[in-house]
Order: structure tokens, then sequence, then C-alpha cells
């Protein structure tokens, strides 16, 4: 059974098929062919699958970014990082990439980060004579460290198919994004500097006062989100909502740069955005279950224990795997298929299952623009105006320092788990 549901998965795959409808088609290939369930299962379990209260936390974060988008608020965060670290070595690489990093804490998605931010920044660094090269592989890859600073969709599909909290990976996902946004903001530097890149003025006391007190409710929106989960306040699932009601307000009635109509737009974008999460979740929930009736966890889990590979050595494996994934389909997919999988094996070996969950979230994250098939490398095209091309050799050289920033969060543990543990005790 379990051999045709993998044949008839990839099959469907090379056929072009859209990944939620080859999950489901070789469900229920496996499931007539090989068992007695009727089926009527495979829609049982696919409602069930989406049927969960951590997942209304998804609609909400996606209505919060593209509001955020379009009301005025990743403009001023833009503004704001330019007057932090503008005058710098790099001044413009940096800007984008903190800008990213603030974006990506108040939208959880990387398409809309680079789409916000790259969109803003890509004319000015090119004016500013960065090599084209550089600019093109910054402005497709900096969005992805969205997925591990929180708020992260990705990290709302870990746990919903593994059980894991999400307060919990969203906690952990705050130090390893912030580690991953490290990386690029050195890199950056260095090839700034070893270009003679020229460096802008310093910004006024005043200026960066005035770009602070325009930016402070943008600013405001990780603050409630994260501080509001840290003090019990809310779930992370009441903290969408929270997040997606502060947004309308600011950009409605405070900075004024959405109108009713616009807020239409966005809910309607939203929710066709939410339904093709929604369908790959569902249709992951009866592909995962038949993996299950097949003892597949199980089976795998027990020859992992027994290849001896050790904690290191299946961390290593999951990081392959995860890589390699990433290159043909999307994040959330790549977790949604792998994750029940390794689940098992890793707690066989003593691996925290948030520690995982983060692991597998940064991979998702290098997979965004990791040729052929990163979703970041499509959309960066209409962005900067390259060919597919030119965006792809524009960010290899990112790819190597996303590794190397996987590789850290992956062995020294204590990088995401500071929150968590602070926290939750560990759990």
């Amino acid at each position: 059974m379990i051999v045709t549901l993998f044949i008839a998965l990839f099959v469907f795959l090379l056929l072009g098929v859209p990944v939620f409808v080859a999950l489901a088609l070789s469900s229920m290939v496996a499931l007539l062919g090989f068992t007695n369930y009727e089926p009527i299962v495979v829609v049982q379990r696919m409602v069930g699958g989406v049927d969960k209260f951590s997942l209304m936390a998804i609609p909400f974060f996606i209505l919060a970014a593209n509001v955020m988008k379009t009301g005025g608020i990743a403009k001023r965060i833009l503004n704001w990082a330019e007057t932090m670290v503008g005058h710098q070595t790099g001044g413009m690489a940096l800007t984008t990439e903190v800008a990213c990093m603030f974006f990506g804490a108040v939208s959880g998605s990387s398409p809309a980060t680079v789409i916000a931010i790259g969109g803003l920044t890509y004319p000015k660094m090119i004016e500013e004579k960065y090599p084209k090269d550089f600019t093109i592989g910054l402005i497709t890859s900096s969005g992805s460290v969205a997925l591990l600073i929180p708020p992260s969709i990705s990290a709302i599909v870990y746990g919903s198919v593994t059980g894991v909290s999400v307060g919990a990976l969203f906690m952990a996902g705050f130090g390893a994004g912030i580690l991953y946004g490290i990386f690029f903001l050195i890199y950056s530097y260095l090839y700034a500097r070893k270009h003679d890149i020229p460096r802008t003025r310093r910004k006024t006391g005043r200026e960066r006062w005035k770009a602070t007190r325009d930016a402070s409710w943008a600013l405001g929106v990780p603050i409630i989100i994260i501080g509001g989960i840290y003090a019990g306040i809310f779930t992370p699932t009441e903290a969408a909502g929270v997040s997606a009601f502060y947004a309308i307000i600011v950009s409605l009635f405070i900075y004024r740069e959405m109108t009713f109509k616009q807020l239409w737009e966005c809910c309607i974008t939203s929710a066709g955005t939410t339904a093709q999460v929604m369908i790959l979740l569902a249709a992951a929930s009866i592909f995962a279950w038949v993996l299950t009736i097949g003892q597949v966890p199980q089976s795998l889990s027990q020859s992992i224990v027994d290849a001896n590979l050790g904690r290191y050595g299946f961390l290593l494996l999951v990081n392959l795997l995860m890589i390699l994934e990433g290159m043909f389909i999307d994040g959330s997919s790549a977790i949604i298929i792998t994750a029940p999988l390794l689940y098992s094996a890793a707690i066989g070996l003593g691996i925290n299952p948030v520690h995982l969950g983060v692991i597998m979230v940064a991979n998702a994250a290098i997979g965004m623009f990791t040729p052929p098939f990163g979703l970041n490398l499509f959309v960066a095209k209409p962005v900067t105006g390259q060919d597919m091309t030119s965006i792809m050799k524009g960010v290899l050289p990112f790819v190597a320092i996303s590794i190397a920033a996987l590789f850290v969060i992956t062995y020294i543990p204590q990088i995401s788990m500071f929150l968590p543990n602070l926290v939750y005790g560990g759990k």
C-alpha cells in the first residue's frame, strides 16, 4: 500500500498536478486499492484535519500581512530601519534586512515581505550603485526570515501536524530568526566593505526620532504578539485576531493610507490565500493518516534508531532531506509531508520537538528562494524586472549563507530554546 501511495504521489507531482490534489488522490488510490475503508473516510479525515483551534490563526495573520502591506506600515518600517542603520557600510543592504526582519514579525509571510520591502528598496540599491546580482539576491532571500520570526504560518503548520505548542514554536523562532538575520547582515556588511560601496550620511537625532514616532504604531504589532503570548494574556490564535484588528485600526484611522474599499480587497485576497493553505492542510491530513495506518512513521523511527545515526546524524539527515524537498515544493508542503515521518524518531533520540520544528521551519525559509522552484524566485521577478536566470544566479551566495545559519540553529539548540525553556519550562 505504501509503495503505491508514494508512486502515485510522485506521478501526480511529475504531471504537474497541484500538491493538495496529488496528496488527496494518492491517498484515495492507496485506500481504495488496499483497504476496506469507504471513500467517505477521505472527506472525514480532510475535514478533521483543518478542524483545529490553532489553525484559526492562519487567516488572521494572512489578513494582517495584507493590511500592513497596503496601509503604509511597510513603508514606515523601512524608513525607520534606514534611519537606524542606513549610514553604516552597506547601509541600504542592512536597511533591507532589518526592515524584512521587522516586517516579518508583523506579517509571517515571506512572499509578502519580498513584495512590500523589496519593491521599495530595490530601486534605491540600484541607484546607490550596488551590484545587480547582489541586490537581486538580497531582495529575493531576505524575505525568508519572515518564516522564522513569529508569527510564522509555517510554525503553525508544523504545530498542527505534530501537536507541538504553537506558542513555544513562536518563542523558539524568535531567537533563531534573529540569528538567521544576523548572518545576512554580516555578509551584507562585508560585501559592501569589500566592494567599496559608498556610505550615506548619518541621520540626525531629530530625523531618527521622527522616523521612530511615525513607525511606532507599526512597530507595536510584534510587541503585541510576542508580549501578549509571553505574558499569558492570549494564545497565539487570539494574538492573530488581535494583530489583524490592530493593523486595520492603524491603517484606516491612524495612518489613513487605506480606504474601506482597499480593506475589502485585502479581505478577498486573504480569503483566497487562506483557502490555498487550508486545502493543502486538509489533503495532508489524509495523507498522514494513510501513512500512520501503514505503520510508516513507526517503521521509519525504528529504522533510524537501529541505524545508530545518533542525534547529530539524524539532524543532518533532516536538513538534507528538507533542503532537497525545498528545491521542488513549498515549505509548508515539505513540513506537512516530512514532519509526521520524522517526529517519532526525533522523540526517540531525545530531540526536543520544538527544536525540530524550528529546524524544519528554517529549512522551509531556505526553500523559499532555493532554485529551481523557490516561490520567492517567482515573486522577485516582477519586483526586480529581471529574468529567472539572473535571479537564480544572484541568490546562490545567500543560499550558502542561510545554510551556514541553519547549521548553527541545528547544532546549538540553546539559541532557539532559551525563550521556550524560560516561558514553558522546556515543554
